[in-house]
């Protein structure tokens, strides 16, 4: 690979000659170009056909993990300096973990934090963008500060401070979406640079290459052999290296796997794919008899990103190609314990989202006479903010109040106001996955129902989402809807819906209810939206394929 990168030239302000400064494990593309007192950080890419000169402005930093796109320009004025994270003074500062995207161009004085996206063909000039900012296309930000972990809409222009102090707050799925770049860039830099060394790029056409089984003694190649793992528990291996997280892996017998108390392999140390999969295989073999599963780590954030199950008790390996094992799809974390808690999936990833939010959590419990006049008796506080935690308590209150209603409440300590009320367990037990359950006002028979509540049910909507639709219009929220293919709910590139401008319930749920008919055979969530703070409250799946 040969960077087109050289020395500033001299110059009235400055003579040093300054050369660029470029990691070894960065991959910077021959037909960029790098010029001046540019220090690129570890893990960096940059794209054909950008411009970084830091002939005039200089120095120039570029953090680690941070991809700089095809077409950006990067350049500085003479005069104007900041104070980056080193505080030391530049011209330009852009942090770690940075998406920089096509065309945009950040002209110093300019600041760029940590975890940032800027979006094609976006301007930051005289301006700092702190932290966790998503800037999205075609915006201009000019001489103020954006807060940190903002969201900067689609051709916005930011040119005064109380324009920036307004900006609303970065949202879950802005994030997903901004590590997802990072993670597609990483990969790309990978392969960039495996490209060029011909001791990494062999092993990846012997993969390519078909094995002639016919031929004696003929065998698979390394990358083939680990086949007692699916191709589910493969590809999410394959995802999560290439965005560079690390993955563990827990075992636990029958016993323990009831009590949810599983226990921890041998770390996994592997930087390749393949390495990881025999690290898997080793562990599986280890605790032959037990169940096993493996997730991802986001070592910045401490937090597992997914979970998959990929051995059970009876020794069987989970196999995607059916027999007397059954596929096992992308999990989210705590999901394997479902069995085991009597938590849907459905409350657990209303949880993780409540708990994302800062949000506290209580439940309350009634019997039938409470129930059918809304006389709710609060439950045991929960303290928890852990998931695992407040999963654990949450079915201690089922098994407390078996017989009983139990409802989950999402609580803004805040604002002190709920923004959640969900059932989740009925007199005959555990609430049903939403195909199943059904809507019943006060407690009575769908046969004693009439209007659109019976239209609802009979149309797919369970009660529990006709409750919750409830609860977000009695709290003055709005209410959204958004779809998704397989393949965009694997990418969490979700499509949004025909805006619902209604706020009677009759005609929002009439408006779901179609949305589901609309898209059937897709994932359809339920969106509830706080129009004063202009964010998110709520997402929940109310439709899977």
């Amino acid at each position: 690979m040969a960077v087109r990168a050289q020395a500033a030239p001299p110059t009235p302000w400055s003579r040093s000659l300054a050369e660029p400064t470029i990691h070894e494990s960065a991959f910077v593309h021959s037909f960029s170009n790098i010029i001046g007192d540019v220090r690129i950080g570890p893990n960096v890419l940059v794209a054909p056909g950008t411009s970084i000169r830091a002939d005039e402005g200089t120095p120039f930093h570029i953090g680690e993990n941070t991809n700089v796109q095809d077409g950006v320009v990067i350049h500085g004025l003479e005069e104007g300096r900041i104070v980056g994270d080193d505080r030391e003074r530049y011209s330009v500062w852009i942090g770690k973990n940075c998406s920089i995207a096509h065309m945009a161009l950040i002209h110093g004085p300019a600041y760029v934090g940590d975890d940032c996206f800027i979006g094609f063909r976006s301007t930051v000039f005289n301006a700092r963008v702190n932290s966790g900012c998503i800037v999205m296309m075609h915006v201009l930000i000019q001489d103020v500060e954006i807060p940190p972990g903002k969201y900067i809409p689609s051709g916005s222009i930011i040119t005064n401070q109380q324009q920036a102090d307004r900006l609303p707050d970065v949202q879950q799925e802005d994030l997903k979406f901004a590590t997802h770049v990072i993670g597609i860039n990483d990969a790309l830099r990978s392969g960039y640079r495996c490209a060029g060394d011909i001791a990494c790029i062999a092993p990846i056409r012997d993969e390519l290459n078909p094995i002639d089984l016919d031929r004696p003694n003929s065998s698979p190649s390394p990358a083939m052999s680990t086949t007692n793992l699916n191709q589910d528990a493969v590809e999410l291996v394959r995802s999560l290296i290439n965005q560079g997280y690390q993955i563990g892996t827990e075992h636990a017998d029958a016993r323990r796997f009831r009590a949810s108390s599983w226990a921890s392999c041998s770390p996994i140390t592997a930087r390749t794919e393949r390495e990881a999969l025999q690290a898997l295989e080793s562990c599986m073999a280890a605790h032959s008899g037990e169940y096993v599963r493996m997730f991802g780590i986001d070592t910045k954030n401490k937090r597992r990103i997914s979970e998959m199950t990929i051995q059970r008790s009876d020794g069987q390996v989970v196999n995607s190609s059916g027999g007397n094992a059954s596929k096992v799809k992308y999990q989210s974390p705590a999901s394997t314990s479902l069995s085991s808690s009597g938590l849907s999936s459905e409350v657990v990833e209303q949880v993780r989202s409540l708990l994302s939010q800062g949000y506290r959590i209580g439940t309350e419990h009634a019997d039938e006479r409470r129930f059918r006049t809304s006389s709710w008796k609060s439950g045991t506080p929960i303290a928890a903010n852990r998931e695992s935690e407040v999963l654990g308590a949450l079915s201690e209150a089922l098994a407390e109040h078996e017989g009983e209603y139990v409802r989950l409440i999402g609580i803004d300590s805040k604002a002190k106001r709920r923004v959640l009320e969900m059932i989740i367990q009925q007199p005959g037990g555990p609430v049903p996955s939403q195909s199943s359950a059904t809507y019943s006002p006060g407690g009575r028979s769908e046969a004693q129902n009439n209007g659109s509540y019976g239209a609802a049910s009979s149309q797919g909507l369970s009660r529990e989402v006709v409750d919750q639709v409830r609860s977000l219009l009695a709290q003055g929220s709005r209410i959204g809807w958004e779809y998704a293919d397989e393949r965009r709910f694997r990418t969490s590139s979700w499509k949004s819906g025909t805006a619902i401008s209604g706020n009677r319930e009759s005609d929002v749920v009439a408006a779901l209810s179609e949305a589901l008919a609309e898209h059937a055979g897709e994932y359809v969530r339920l969106i509830g939206i706080d129009p004063k703070a202009k964010r998110r409250v709520l997402e929940k799946i109310i439709q899977q394929p």
